[in-house]
């Protein structure tokens, strides 16, 4: 067996990684649909709150709240993303060592 075939999962990795500086700065376009319904409600919330001269303090807390999941959220698809990749090395090694192994019988 030849080497593993990681160039999607790598390239998903990739991606995954500059969604996640994305939200990092503060950016919506990794959000996915859910998250940014959220977010609009808690800036629309917030807006709303400051026009009638109203502290927007639980808007502020409750978007940071939803950039921390999403921000969770991508960790754990990373981390998901990189144990499937290990899972493929490691195959592709076993099976490079079985067949080396089965040579010499």
């Amino acid at each position: 067996m030849t080497k593993p075939d990681t160039r999607r999962l790598d390239r998903e990795i990739r991606h995954t990684m500059k969604k996640l500086e994305a939200v990092r700065r503060g950016e919506w376009w990794p959000l996915n649909g859910s998250e940014r319904r959220a977010m609009a409600r808690s800036l629309a919330g917030g807006a709303y709150r400051v026009a009638r001269g109203r502290s927007a303090a639980r808007a502020e807390e409750q978007m940071d709240t939803l950039g921390s999941a999403a921000e969770m959220r991508l960790n754990a698809e990373l981390t998901a993303l990189h144990g499937e990749r290990q899972r493929l090395i490691t195959e592709a090694a076993r099976a490079k060592a079985a067949k080396k192994s089965s040579r010499w019988f």
